[in-house]
């Protein structure tokens, strides 16, 4: 596996900053100022050369109603994204293909019932066998043993300890538990310093270990951290067929904001991805 490469676009009206994801066939326009018609034609002229099947633009509220003029699909948003102001998720289909769910209805269902969850009555302390602990990088080889058990593919090659260790030194701040010398569990927060955001993601447990509710804890680890480095706009992107991680999410008191169409391979399929946000400012508002 290799993780995309990023590139930046700078013309007379314009400047965008892409990721050219080869391994999940799919363009993201990650940033942009300026003209928003030559930057979609541009955009769509590199999608088109990269045999890409997805484009996705990271839009600003202003740009809502051009984007859908341009044809393309709102997806997801997430609140408070651009230093307070919030990111919409828009996307254009290059192949009939890559547009058609075939588990949208399912997914629909899992949200639904999620939503009907109550709160858990009490805060689950697992047994003192297992480590909370901030990963180092001499973690690493730990960690992508874990990630390898757990994921067949994975959008990113975290089943490599020097990617890790790279990821690391880039800001991404990773949580773990170990138990008997194995790290068992771990979840990592993905740092965008200019703009004060940042993604809870590769959240992994191995199967013998997710009884204990270690991944609520180490979520709940990175957002203090979060919030101790000033950053308040929390978001995650959850596999939408997985009832586990998401229930997670909204006990966490995330908000569900959308759902990304055919988005990544992970375990043997390309998936959809449910978009989760969370106001680190906010004191948590509990449901009935």
């Amino acid at each position: 596996m290799h993780p995309g490469k990023t590139l930046v676009v700078s013309e007379a009206k314009y400047r965008m900053t892409l990721y050219l994801d080869k391994q999940n066939r799919r363009i993201r326009v990650d940033d942009y100022l300026g003209n928003l018609s030559s930057m979609l034609e541009k955009a769509e002229k590199i999608a088109e050369d990269e045999n890409a099947d997805k484009l996705i633009i990271k839009g600003r509220k202003e740009h809502f109603s051009q984007l859908l003029e341009s044809g393309y699909r709102f997806e997801a948003s997430i609140d408070g994204y651009f230093l307070g102001s919030d990111c919409f998720f828009f996307s254009r289909f290059l192949t009939d293909e890559r547009k058609i769910s075939t588990h949208w209805t399912e997914e629909d269902g899992i949200i639904k019932s999620i939503y009907h969850l109550k709160e858990p009555s009490q805060t689950i302390a697992p047994p003192k066998a297992y480590v909370l602990k901030k990963m180092e990088a001499t973690d690493a080889a730990g960690l992508s043993e874990l990630y390898k058990s757990v994921f067949q593919i994975y959008p990113t090659p975290l089943n490599k300890p020097d990617y890790i260790v790279q990821t690391m030194l880039e800001g991404t701040v990773y949580y773990g538990f170990i138990h008997g010398g194995q790290v068992v569990s771990a979840a990592s927060a993905e740092v965008n310093l200019f703009y004060k955001n940042a993604e809870l993601t590769d959240c992994a447990t191995l199967k013998e270990h997710r009884k204990h509710g270690l991944m609520k804890i180490l979520l709940d680890r990175l957002e203090q951290e979060l919030v101790e480095n000033g950053i308040y706009c929390a978001y995650s992107i959850a596999r939408a067929l997985s009832f586990g991680m998401n229930a997670v999410l909204y006990q966490l008191h995330y908000a569900y904001r959308g759902r990304l169409v055919n988005n990544v391979f992970i375990y043997d399929k390309i998936e959809d991805m449910n978009v989760w946000v969370k106001d680190l400012a906010s004191p948590p508002n509990f449901r009935q």
